[in-house]
């Protein structure tokens, strides 16, 4: 849209003041419009998802989707096909966790949901500490008895809690200590603390695509784990969310402690995969016909960040046969941003 503003400049000396004071007031407006118009356009268009961190939880026939964007918790969305998704507001306001049920109040980031013993549970961070809450259903609302979180002696984010063949729950998440860092350990049975004594440090940002700002403060985060052929694969996050090369990559161990074994063909999904800046941070789900899909998002444009938005692309394992082990794979070509279903 182009707009044109025309000045008539009053020449006589006794008005002279006055003209450059409306000239100065006029142009100020204008450029107020203009920003206000660059702004409507620019990450607000209400069809389009903007939830970073994002989770998606498969139950009875509907996908939930979860993410980092709002300041009083986490809204859930819900979908058929993964495509086109609507906020599920006639359940609790429209979130499935709110501030002043569980324990946080502020920095509500990368919530994360998964079913243990016929009930739902949510693992989230916020205030940069991580909180575990539960529900009777995948849509929340997830609450604590007692507002509080896990204990720890540092500032930790970005949990993911994986369940093994076996029962055992390993919290896999970001320790703020020297850099972003993910660590692993077991978690009681009440899931309400970790066992210190199996508390492990998996990955820090030591290679080249891992750090590409040259940053004393190192990135790695939003882990998430599969178990494939008895392999552990983590799947996590490297650089500053700001950078542009903020990309995915994965590490393989016999261990759910390790030790990591990073593979040689990283980043898996990055602005040269895909084309999009700032790709990373997301999670799996297994869609119909048993594929893989991995959420994750995007900055919201080449020049902008925020309000990043919500991607999904296919994940398959492949055979490599210069390791003889199964690699992960994405697929470039089914990358997609989901929809949201506009209110009238």
């Amino acid at each position: 849209m182009g707009l044109t503003v025309n000045f008539t400049v009053l020449s006589t000396p006794a008005m002279r003041v006055s003209n450059r004071i409306f000239t100065t007031y006029c142009t100020a407006l204008l450029l107020c419009f203009i920003s206000i118009q660059s702004t409507a356009q620019i990450g607000t268009d209400s069809t389009h998802l903007y939830l970073a961190d994002p989770a998606i939880f498969h139950d009875q026939h509907t996908y939930y989707l979860y993410g980092t964007g709002a300041p009083d918790g986490f809204p859930v969305y819900t979908s058929t096909d993964m495509k086109q998704w609507s906020r599920l507001r006639e359940a609790n306001g429209g979130y499935a966790l709110k501030k002043g049920e569980a324990f946080g109040s502020a920095q509500f980031w990368a919530p994360q949901v998964f079913s243990s013993n016929n009930k739902f549970y949510m693992a989230y961070a916020a205030n940069e500490r991580i909180a575990i809450a539960s529900s009777d259903h995948p849509a929340g609302p997830f609450r604590q008895q007692t507002l509080e979180p896990l204990e720890a002696p540092v500032k930790q984010i970005d949990p993911f809690v994986f369940t093994d063949d076996d029962g055992k729950k390993y919290l896999y998440h970001v320790r703020l200590t020297n850099g972003n860092r993910i660590f692993v350990a077991e978690l009681t049975d009440d899931l309400k603390s970790i066992k210190p004594e199996t508390l492990r440090e998996c990955i820090t940002a030591t290679e080249p695509w891992e750090n590409t700002a040259h940053s004393e403060w190192p990135v790695a985060e939003g882990p998430s784990v599969l178990k494939h052929k008895n392999l552990y694969y983590l799947v996590y996050t490297t650089n500053d969310f700001r950078n542009p090369d903020y990309a995915v990559g994965y590490a393989t161990s016999s261990s759910p402690y390790g030790p990591w074994k990073k593979w040689s063909g990283n980043p898996i999904i990055s602005k040269k995969t895909i084309g999009q800046n700032g790709t990373g941070h997301g999670d799996f789900v297994t869609g119909k016909h048993n594929r893989l899909y991995y959420v994750f998002h995007t900055h919201n444009s080449d020049t902008r960040v925020s309000p990043r938005r919500t991607a999904i692309i296919t994940i398959k394992f492949t055979k490599d046969k210069s390791s003889g082990i199964d690699k992960l794979v994405a697929d470039e070509k089914s990358f997609f941003f989901p929809t949201v279903e506009s209110r009238h």
